[in-house]
């Protein structure tokens, strides 16, 4: 597996070596920033891509699942588009988790309050879901996770232990924070993009195409189209016998603690 770790040392180990061979030989200026760009490039890919468990341990899916079963996620909610979610989840008897953000949960607390009382999880998503974000450091970090799980806790009474980093990037900070705050970070690995594109065929088929025993789907619970797309999807699953199951099932993970 390609981590944060072995893949600095890897490169620090080349830069020394360029270094020592510099002493004994001629070797260009240009090598020493081509590999700081080479690294820095990897580091870019690779914190961009939660499944990649290149700063933390990422729970994607699960690669054991052989049934019909896959797990529904809602990122940035509560909205008022959760209660059509909500709805529609209820009309297909299926389960979701629903990955919250703080300041949204104190715009809407009631809508939190139905997500519970409808048997779903609830999960944090951050408080301020911040496009700065991924440059807090692990103080500041820690501090949103912790605000916004005092704040779904005043709804379950129970620890939190499910968290999804805004836009899915990891970093050496992100790291630090859950190893003071202990939460287990749930990825995905079927992403449908209803975040960046308004086109409900795009969206629709993107999801399709990528559905198999044991995955994870990532949709959002705050714009229209996300709800016509979810209608779609619950027919799809319908109609191919699939089982919509909570991620606490899926992956054998605790959502919350006592």
């Amino acid at each position: 597996m390609i981590t944060h770790k072995n893949i600095s040392f890897f490169f620090l180990f080349l830069l020394l070596l360029l270094v020592l061979l510099n002493l004994y030989t001629a070797i260009s200026f240009w090598w020493f920033p081509v590999i700081i760009l080479i690294w820095l490039g990897i580091n870019a890919i690779q914190s961009s891509r939660i499944s990649s468990n290149y700063h933390v341990k990422a729970y994607c899916n699960n690669p054991l699942e052989t049934a019909k079963k896959i797990a529904l996620t809602f990122d940035d909610g509560p909205s008022s588009y959760t209660v059509e979610i909500l709805a529609l989840l209820k009309k297909y008897n299926a389960k979701a988790t629903f990955f919250c953000i703080g300041k949204n949960i104190e715009t809407h607390p009631e809508i939190l309050q139905q997500i519970i009382a409808e048997g779903h999880l609830i999960a944090n998503h951050s408080y301020s879901h911040s496009p700065f974000f991924d440059f807090y450091n692990a103080k500041k970090i820690a501090a949103e996770i912790q605000r916004t799980d005092a704040l779904l806790e005043k709804f379950t009474s129970k620890k939190i232990n499910f968290f999804r980093p805004p836009y899915g990037v990891t970093t050496p900070s992100i790291r630090r924070a859950l190893q003071v705050t202990g939460h287990k970070v749930i990825g995905w690995n079927i992403r449908s993009l209803d975040g960046g594109t308004k086109n409900r065929e795009l969206i629709y088929n993107r999801i399709i195409k990528r559905v198999s025993p044991g995955g994870i789907v990532l949709l959002h619970d705050t714009a229209p189209h996300s709800v016509l797309v979810l209608e779609q999807f619950l027919q799809f699953l319908q109609q191919n016998k699939y089982t919509v199951i909570s991620t606490e099932e899926l992956l054998n993970l605790k959502a919350y603690e006592s």
